[in-house]
């Protein structure tokens, strides 16, 4: 991972890209997995996004030294905020149907992650919980101050009624955000899921969610 800036930086029709590495938890989390790493990619249409995670070599040299690999290929829905000063994501025009995946990213203020830290342990321990969330996976740049939350739900109400609850342990955290200002940086994104290739524990998350 930490070599691969340069090769990514020379594959044709990436846009933006992150390397990160995973957490222990359902979501934000300080524990870490030393086994498991993300890499998150914009490119201009689903043709490039299939052909280059294919056969671009730094895609193909992961995959041969990776004992499992998942690739989701997603459209996105709807986007605010930045992401290292920059708007990585063009939503469409049209609302989600089917399944949506759900990115949340931060960059936390060091003066709060105390504060931050002794909230999210209730969140991840409800969508943990959560019948509906289909996949979750907390990721990130850098340990403890900038973090992801990647999840997968059947519908966009399934995630909505989670993240609304109004005492939930999510409804109270983002007040507590807004009225603290924690981040220094943030990006709400939803998309809509095109496909997937590969595996993950040996099968696919998105079995039973979309038709083949």
């Amino acid at each position: 991972m930490a070599i691969a800036r340069i090769p990514l930086s020379r594959v044709s029709g990436l846009s933006f890209w992150k390397l990160c590495g995973s957490g222990g938890g359902e979501g934000f989390t300080p524990r870490v997995s030393i086994d498991v790493f993300a890499i998150l990619c914009v490119w201009p249409d689903m043709e490039t996004a299939e052909r280059q995670t294919r056969e671009a070599k730094i895609f193909q040299r992961y995959r041969r030294r990776a004992s499992e690999s998942w690739t989701v290929f997603l459209t996105p829905v709807s986007a605010r905020g930045a992401w290292s000063g920059v708007s990585p994501f063009t939503p469409s025009k049209s609302e989600p149907v089917g399944p949506i995946a759900a990115l949340t990213r931060a960059t936390i203020k060091p003066s709060i992650l105390m504060r931050f830290w002794q909230r999210v342990p209730d969140i991840s321990r409800v969508i943990g919980a959560d019948p509906n969330v289909a996949f979750k996976i907390g990721i990130g740049e850098m340990p403890l101050i900038q973090q992801v939350t990647f999840s997968i739900w059947p519908n966009d109400k399934a995630m909505a009624d989670f993240a609304r609850k109004p005492d939930g342990p999510h409804a109270k955290a983002i007040k507590a955000v807004r009225d603290g200002s924690w981040f220094q940086e943030e990006l709400y994104a939803r998309f809509r899921i095109l496909g997937e290739s590969g595996s993950w524990n040996g099968g696919s998350p998105l079995k039973g969610l979309i038709s083949e």
